[in-house]
């Protein structure tokens, strides 16, 4: 057996940080959002796994506020559930603990879900985003979570099909559900 040792030919791209990573796992998550008045997304992880993530939506089955506007009470739209809760539903109906958990949050979290993380024993909160009105940092200190502001990290996903040598574009298909993919960008 032949083991070649091959080098790259130029340095590695910078690799975000564990903390970036997850802030960007949660930037994705929030995509999948369905209330047009604030897209968060919430990833909940413990010794750098994810246990969960969650978005800002709907409950299952009913109807979404980008299909039938948003429910809207004392300036809160209240038809949808925060991704923190839907993160914290999601591991609970796959009897996934949080307990000594991290929560990456692109924003902080309201009162509501702030005790609701609290709760689940998430020990640690990291954000890059504020939210108006909530006592969250208040509940956060009484209660021993650290909470860790971070700037929002890089927003390109830096993944170049051409530079890897093992890599072959897959044909491109249309799914049932997805729109037709657009073309790659010009370079």
């Amino acid at each position: 057996m032949n083991i070649d040792i091959v080098k790259p030919a130029e340095p590695p791209a910078r690799r975000p940080t564990w903390d970036e990573y997850f802030l960007k796992l949660a930037m994705l998550a929030s995509e999948r959002a369905t209330c047009p008045r604030m897209h968060c997304g919430c990833v909940l992880v413990r010794d750098r796994y994810v246990l969960s993530t969650g978005y800002n939506g709907s409950l299952p089955g009913t109807p979404h506020c980008t299909t039938h506007g948003c429910l809207v009470v004392n300036n809160h739209c209240v038809r949808t559930n925060h991704a923190e809760i839907n993160a914290i539903c999601q591991a609970t109906r796959h009897g996934i603990t949080l307990a000594g958990g991290t929560a990456y949050v692109t924003n902080m979290p309201c009162t509501h879900c702030a005790k609701a993380l609290i709760a689940a024993g998430i020990v640690r909160v990291v954000i890059f985003s504020d939210y108006h009105d909530t006592l969250a940092e208040r509940f956060f200190q009484e209660a021993g979570v650290e909470l860790e502001r971070h700037h929002i990290p890089d927003l390109t996903i830096h993944y170049d099909l051409a530079k890897y040598s093992s890599a072959v574009a897959a044909a491109r298909r249309p799914c049932a559900d997805s729109p037709e993919p657009s073309p790659p960008a010009e370079r």
